[in-house]
């Protein structure tokens, strides 16, 4: 996967994105691709808020950062009638360049084509196909995202099969979340993908797999022997893993209600979350190694009941300044009249095996909860034979995960003086802190070029998704 020269890119930090590139080689799965492949990456849904806004800043951000194979073409395709210049427009608030990096913008939107067309009309794939052989040379490899609701996914992918495959060159399909709304739906969906595509060719995308402090789980857990032999049932007293945002659903309610909290973030992000802390050590860092495990976590978790799980739903304050705040999820117009659906959950998993018998995985998810935060907190149990006067709290080990993604420890030292007074105090580690030059990749950035590369690590495998 050759890429732009560090000459062309002025933006930025050099020492942070040699690092990246570095990092970029070692993940490079082998193929039978050749250096000069051309590459083409389609964007299902163009017209749509998730590629406005995470989409092509991401792909721009990729394209300013020299991170993109040199000479890929970007195709948008959405059944809405536009061209490239009102694509821009409609990006323009979340495409932008900084001083100095003009040209390489104009540079960015002129490898930049359009094409609209209906989701099932398979004439109108062939000409999506017809355009994209116009701009490949020789060996073609095709990356497709679907950026789609989840009702059209079967036609698209169905229409690709058939009329957009590259002859030459890998193909690879990007598929979002919700994988269904039920196991029904989602073992549907399933079936209908294997029958099209391998599970080499099908990248079920979870974001926060994509999140650095997520991934660096694996590397807390199994390359320090500090945490290893007291990563159990006789050591922690409880994990919880929480995810707020301090928004609600803004206009987009008619969409969340359909799915809820739960399916939005609990079923994905956070389990996710939880076979990373919670999953043996993987034979190697070998992506299928690595799903092996999780797919164990899964099928020792039981079933939840109601009776462990607590579901709200969030009201406006009256009281406050901000216009968002004021509305409730009722009163939200996309959000039908006397909607039940929960907009915050907690649940209590219980994982039945040798090492996390009793030990309660604490899940708490939900909008409107006045701050950003998504956080592992790994409890660990009261130190026995206490000799403090019972002045000691438990350790805790919290992994940030956003905003300002940090590891700390939180440990008992005695305070300056002549007695033996305990404080609590923080190991921190910090990234901006710490890591200074590094350029941690957003999670989209990071993900695509995990497809781009071949890498399959941070993404949800069929069976790992039935098991969810």
């Amino acid at each position: 996967m050759p890429l732009r020269t560090e000459s062309e890119c002025p933006e930025g930090n050099p020492e942070g994105l040699k690092l990246l590139r570095d990092s970029l080689k070692k993940v490079q799965i082998s193929t039978n691709s050749p250096t000069d492949a051309s590459h083409v990456f389609v964007v299902f849904g163009a017209s749509g808020d998730l590629a406005r806004k995470k989409i092509y800043p991401t792909l721009w951000a990729l394209y300013r950062d020299s991170l993109m194979p040199e000479g890929t073409q970007i195709f948008g395709y959405a059944r809405s009638k536009m061209t490239v210049s009102q694509l821009r427009e409609k990006c323009v608030g979340t495409v932008k360049a900084k001083e100095g990096e003009e040209d390489l913008l104009e540079q960015f939107w002129a490898a930049n084509h359009y094409v609209a067309g209906s989701y099932d009309s398979q004439k109108d794939f062939e000409l999506l196909n017809q355009e994209m052989v116009a701009v490949e040379k020789g060996h073609a490899n095709r990356l497709f995202y679907l950026a789609l609701p989840p009702s059209v996914f079967k036609p698209v992918t169905s229409m690709l099969k058939a009329a957009c495959m590259s002859p030459t060159g890998w193909t690879r399909v990007i598929v979002e979340k919700p994988f269904g709304k039920d196991s029904a739906s989602s073992a549907d969906l399933s079936d209908h993908l294997k029958k099209l595509f391998s599970e080499e060719q099908l990248y079920r995308i979870d974001h926060y797999l994509g999140k650095e402090m997520v991934q660096n789980l694996i590397s807390l857990r199994f390359g320090n022997m500090i945490f290893g032999p007291t990563w159990n049932r006789d050591s922690i007293a409880s994990v919880t893993i929480t995810f707020k945002e301090p928004f609600g659903t803004q206009g987009r309610g008619g969409y969340f209600d359909e799915f809820g909290i739960i399916r939005d973030v609990m079923q994905n992000h956070l389990l996710q979350i939880l076979c990373l802390a919670a999953m043996e050590k993987p034979v190697t860092t070998s992506p299928d190694d690595i799903r092996d495990e999780k797919v164990k976590v899964l099928k020792s978790v039981p079933a939840l009941s109601l009776s462990s799980c607590v579901l709200g739903q969030y009201e406006g304050d009256p009281a406050s300044e901000d216009p968002d705040v004021r509305m409730g999820y009722l009163d939200d117009p996309t959000v039908p009249a006397g909607s039940t659906c929960p907009t915050f959950a907690a649940a209590v998993f219980n994982i039945n095996n040798e090492r996390w018998d009793g030990v309660p995985f604490i899940l708490k998810c939900g909008k409107a909860l006045g701050e950003r935060k998504a956080e592992v907190r790994i409890q660990y149990k009261d130190v026995p034979g206490d000799i403090f006067d019972g002045s000691t709290v438990r350790n805790e080990l919290v992994i940030r995960v956003q905003p300002n993604e940090s590891v700390y420890l939180k440990v008992m030292t005695k305070t300056p003086g002549m007695s033996f007074t305990l404080q609590e105090t923080e190991l921190d580690l910090t990234y901006k802190s710490r890591y200074k030059d590094a350029r941690l990749p957003e999670a989209y950035e990071r993900l695509i070029l995990d497809v781009f590369v071949g890498s399959q690590m941070h993404f949800v495998r069929s069976d790992e998704l039935a098991e969810a």
